[in-house]
């Protein structure tokens, strides 16, 4: 463990592997992150089964990779761990399948807190109840394994009916990499709320406003498109790449001095307190969960008001824009092939 930091973060030498030696560990689903947990869980020793639907297109791609595959109920029934890593929206008739199949000590597992925090997921009372979390996507999560690399993870207990859930879910965080990296120490309603309010002020829902507002208000006075996009989109992925790498002073030092006057001036003028009553509206709305009820009664309804938004954001200018002036790039055929993979991610995530 490290003291530099509030939260504690754990590493493979706080991991004590034999916590989960002996368990079978169902991983539900053969996304994103189900494929990565499986093989990474397999290749370090541990008695893996896969739980997927008998219709799931994804069988046939866990068993290519030398794994057992049963459906949810069984594997479920005949797992220590059960780890749901189906979405969110899947999560509650996932679990519905596979309740009766839990047994006291079992451990139920989860990579976002979304249903246990909201309560569409009621576990019993004799189970662990914990989450391992990489903060990063599946495929990631497997090559940082087989190159020997870590991924940063999150760790969290929600039930410990055990007294063993966190010695446990350590040890299944060392056997997915995660522990080489480091491990963060954190609660169910921590991540997700935090996980909700980033996704949607910040990181998907705020900047993508931004850029598109940023990219009207050029073409709106007269500039071409494509300038529009280059300087509202193209370059934002060279100034997260700089504060990703080093922080905002390691941005604020590769810029021109202009840019960085410019900045920290005009900055605050964009986003001011108006953006910042704005954000603390969305996370009451993520704390009191009136978002996590308007998203199962979307669900519920066959999402008529997400599919609207999507379809408003494809047809979007910028984004006709962007595709012509991506096939410019000598990086445009790999971006197609990672989209095809993720895309081909999103829908076995499904399973």
């Amino acid at each position: 463990m490290t003291d530099e930091f509030d939260t504690e973060i754990y590493y493979d030498d706080d991991a004590n592997s034999a916590k989960i030696d002996d368990r079978t560990v169902a991983v539900l689903g053969y996304g994103s992150q189900g494929h990565a947990h499986a093989q990474n869980l397999a290749d370090s020793g541990v008695d893996v089964v896969v739980g997927l639907r008998e219709s799931s297109a994804s069988r046939s791609a866990a068993e290519a990779d030398g794994l057992r595959v049963a459906t949810p109920a069984d594997a479920a029934a005949e797992a220590d761990v059960v780890s749901v890593l189906v979405p969110d929206t899947v999560q509650p008739a996932v679990y519905d399948d596979i309740e009766d199949g839990l047994e006291p000590g079992d451990t139920l597992q989860f990579a976002h807190g979304f249903n246990i925090h909201y309560g569409q997921i009621e576990p019993p009372e004799d189970v662990d109840v914990t989450m391992v979390a990489p903060k990063s996507p599946g495929h990631l999560v497997r090559r940082n394994y087989e190159n020997d690399e870590g991924t940063p993870g999150l760790l969290a207990v929600y039930q410990d009916a055990t007294g063993e859930a966190k010695s446990e879910a350590l040890a299944y965080a060392k056997a997915i990499g995660c522990t080489r990296a480091g491990v963060v120490e954190t609660t169910f309603r921590e991540e997700t709320e935090t996980d909700l309010f980033g996704e949607q002020a910040v990181l998907c829902g705020g900047v993508t406003e931004l850029i598109k507002t940023g990219y009207e208000t050029l073409v709106d006075a007269g500039y071409s498109p494509e300038m529009a996009y280059f300087e509202c989109l193209n370059e934002m992925k060279l100034i997260v790449d700089l504060m990703y790498e080093g922080g905002m002073r390691e941005m604020w030092d590769s810029v021109s001095d202009t840019a960085e006057y410019g900045g920290l001036t005009q900055g605050p003028e964009i986003i001011d307190e108006n953006v910042r009553q704005n954000m603390e509206e969305t996370l009451e709305g993520v704390q009191n969960g009136e978002f996590a009820r308007e998203w199962i009664v979307e669900n519920q309804a066959g999402r008529p008001a997400y599919h609207q938004h999507k379809q408003r954001d494809i047809e979007h200018e910028i984004e006709d824009v962007g595709a012509e002036l991506r096939d410019l790039f000598a990086w445009s055929e790999d971006e197609e092939t990672a989209d095809e993979e993720t895309e081909q991610e999103r829908v076995s995530a499904d399973d």
